[in-house]
Formats: C-alpha cells, structure tokens, sequence
C-alpha cells in the first residue's frame, strides 16, 4: 500500500470505530437496531433472542455472547446483566449497550481478557426490560421528567415490586424448618404477575443462570439481598435506620458489591448523591425494605445470586453524560462479570456418564442450597476457604468431601472413577477421603476431585462420579 494513502486508511479507520460506538439514548427502535448491529458485527460469537413482549407489544430481547451461541457448554457458567427495569432509569439501558459493542470490538482485536471471558462464560445481555415505560420518560422535556414519570409498565406496574414473595416462605422455612432454596411457587402465581415479569421467571427457569445484576439508577450503591426485612419497614426518609435482612451468603454478596463498588470509579467513595454508604455498598433492607423484588426472587427460586446496581444520582442522565459514565462504569461492568468464576463446579453423573439433574449442592455451614443443571453440572460462588460440601440426589447415598476454594479463576479436571482414585491414593499424591489436589498449571490451579459410589433404591451399586472443579 502506498505510503500517501495509508494515512488515510487509518483515518478512515478510525472513523469506523468511532461511529460504531454512539453515545445517545436510544429509542426503542433504535436499541434493536443497536443489538443487530453488534450481532452482525461479531456473528461467530453472538445471539440475539427475545424472552417474550412487553404489555404493548415490544420485544425484550436478548443479546448473548458466547464462543458457542445458543448452547449450553458443561461447567461453563450462565451470567446476565438486566438494564432498564424501572423505564425512567436509563443509564444501564446504555451501558449494556456500549458493554455489548465493547465485548464484540476487543474480541476483534484479540483482547487476551475479554476473548477468554468470552470463551469461558455465557453472557446474557437484557438492556430494557421495560421498554414501554422507557417510551414514556424519553417523552417527557428533559428539564421536567419526574421521578417516577416512565418508572412503571403499561400497566402502571413497578415491576421490581411484582415478583413472587418467596421471602415470606423462606423466613417461615428458617424458623420451622423447609427448603433453604427453590422455594416452591405460590398457587395463581401467573396471574398476579406482568408481562414483564413473567417473561424473566420463565427466563430464569430456562437459563442455570449463576450471577447477574440488575442495573438501575437514582442512588450510586451495590446493593445486594436480602431487600425484604424480616419485619417489614416502609421506606420513608428514615430508611438508614433500618436493620440489615442478611441472606446465609451475606459475606459472599458483601464481596460481589465491593467487587463492582470498588472497580468504579467513584462509588466506594461515600458519600454519593447526598447518602452515606461504607465501601459503596448496602445490605436491601438496611437501605429500606421491599417486598416482591427481583434480586430477593433469584436468590431464593434459582441457583443464581444477583444484587442491584444503582448507577447514577440522576434517573435520566443527560446525553452528553453517557460517554464518562461508560468510562467510569467499563472496568467495574467487566469486573462483575468475572466474578462468575469464583468457587466450585463440577459435574453429577452416573455410571454411563450421564448427568444427573437436580443433585443438590450443599456447604456445611451456609444454609443455602444448589442444585445441578439439566446436563449434570452445577456451580457454587464461595469465597476462598476450606469448605465441606455434600452432594446428593434422589435415589443415591449422599457423599461428602473437604474442598479449598482460591481467590482466582476455574481449570477444569476431568472425572476418575473410584479405583482410579484408590491407586492414586496408594501414591505420592496427598488424599483426604478420596479428594485429589492437582498441580498448579500456568496462572490457574486444577484442584479437588471426588467420585463416590452410590447405592440405587432398588439396591444394585452403580458409580456416580462428582467431579469438584474448585476456581482459586
């Protein structure tokens, strides 16, 4: 190429990649648009589908990202991000968008960072929920909108009140003993809930999602479960005041707050928008307590942990605000996002290597529950530390064993049965009770593998092996 043209090439270049990144607010038309010209951009590694329709009849769709779109890989995790629940808080609507077209741009460029991210994870990308109500706040004059103007459905619904009380049943269950996971559906269910909120349970039913956060606007905190207090509060001027709601995984959400608070570029650094929060982050219902929200929801149905993000002290920022809140908000949206691969997975199966869904998961001394997925595979999120983990299915004798979690990320160990186990037992390597430690293997470490036998009821022996697959 000659030397008097490429300058030119590069500028024209350049000129590409920046107006593939806009920084506007889009419309509802213009958001689909967006999210097919990310998908088009980068096809290999990107899906587009929708989870249902508003009440007016807009599509939620869905932006995924994954080496291997509209498959589920075993032992790779399901993440998602949620925008724009509440229609007049905009920002994460147009941070999902930019983190869409960030992930499809370094792909391309071979970011080491986000290819592997990309490799290693399935991201689910929601930017509105409630496009209709979005409709109604980018309607308003900008100088006048409300702060509730836009908030709700069609239906003049806060879908984040709208979700199933499973709280009620799971403080009942603590104190009279019950399921400390997947809290059975109340009866009528389907019809106290919105288009809206219906079309994310099934959502939620059909994904083994691990981790999400649900992005929202008006304060600048993490806010994790539980948002129900155990005596319920109104929300009032006082809210401060009122007494933390701690989940059994309380230490382990306090984490994934700071995780996103501290990779920020200001909200751990309180006071923000005129409220006082330490490390940028809160505990639901010691902010102020509500009942029937979503991050409570997914706690307590699904395998998955999600805590709200509030992003901004203005529900509507103005248009030429949105580029420094991306820069502001790109590392902690990626930080999150890796938080996904920190704990345990594995994989239940039975003698013929086929998964086992359901298993159950449990940690001695966390009284909440995991279970397998549909192909056997099932992921815990734990802090680093020693931890006594028991897996059990119907049909089978429950198996224990001890597993150290690392603070880094996951490499997988493929399953041995048990007589594979017993010879290495007899040699140079360590065992406690059937439990395997591996050698480290480049910047990750392979740990911790079990396979026990379980007795059937009908009572022949067969062998099930449950591979540990710890992240340090």
């Amino acid at each position: 190429m000659s030397q008097l043209l490429w300058p030119l090439v590069r500028f024209l270049l350049l000129i590409e990649v920046a107006a593939s990144v806009n920084f506007f607010h889009h419309r509802y038309e213009q958001l689909v648009q967006a999210l097919f010209n990310v998908h088009n951009e980068c096809p290999d590694i990107t899906r587009i589908y929708t989870i249902g329709r508003s009440v007016q009849g807009r599509h939620l769709y869905v932006l995924e990202f994954s080496d291997n779109p509209g498959i589920h890989e075993p032992l790779e995790p399901e993440f998602k991000y949620v925008g724009n629940m509440h229609g007049n808080e905009v920002l994460g609507r147009e941070l999902l968008l930019q983190l869409s077209e960030f992930l499809c741009e370094e792909y391309h460029r071979r970011n080491e960072r986000l290819t592997r991210l990309i490799w290693d994870t399935r991201i689910h990308i929601l930017p509105s929920m409630n496009p209709d109500g979005y409709e109604v706040a980018a309607n308003q004059d900008p100088d006048a909108i409300g702060y509730l103007m836009g908030r709700n459905n069609a239906n003049g619904i806060d879908l984040n009140r709208n979700f199933p009380d499973l709280n009620t049943f799971m403080y009942y269950n603590e104190k009279n003993g019950g399921p400390n996971h997947h809290i059975p559906l109340p009866a009528n269910w389907k019809s106290q809930v919105e288009p809206e909120t219906l079309a994310v349970i099934h959502w939620m039913s059909r994904y083994n999602f691990v981790l999400s956060a649900n992005l929202h606007g008006g304060a600048l905190v993490a806010n994790y479960p539980y948002d129900k207090a155990q005596e319920q509060r109104s929300r009032g001027y006082q809210r401060k005041s009122n007494t933390p709601s701690p989940t059994p995984d309380d230490k382990l959400f306090r984490k994934l707050a700071k995780a996103y608070s501290y990779a920020h570029h200001s909200m751990h650094q309180s006071p923000t928008c005129g409220e006082q929060f330490a490390d940028g982050i809160t505990n639901g219902a010691s902010w102020y307590s509500l009942s029937k929200g979503m991050q409570d929801f997914n706690y307590l149905y699904t395998n998955c942990f999600e805590i709200t993000l509030e992003l901004s002290c203005d529900k509507f920022p103005p248009q030429k605000d949105l580029e420094k809140e991306w820069l502001v908000n790109r590392e902690a949206l990626i930080t999150y996002l890796e938080e996904v691969h920190q704990g345990i997975k594995g994989l239940v199966s039975d003698e013929n290597n086929n998964g086992i869904a359901g298993a159950v998961i449990s940690v001695n001394g966390i009284g909440h529950d995991v279970t397998s997925g549909d192909q056997g595979d099932y992921f815990r999120l734990l802090l680093p530390g020693t931890y006594t983990i028991t897996a059990s299915a119907d049909g089978y004798r429950p198996q224990t064993a001890t597993v150290t979690v690392g603070p880094a990320g996951p490499s997988l160990v493929s399953c041995q049965d048990v007589h594979k186990l017993e010879r290495v037992q007899r040699g140079a390597m360590r065992m406690i009770k059937g439990l395997e430690k591996l050698p480290d293997s480049d910047r990750l470490k392979e740990l911790d593998l079990f396979s026990f036998t379980k007795r059937r009821l009908k009572g022949d022996l067969i062998t099930v092996s449950l591979s540990l697959f710890l992240y340090i």
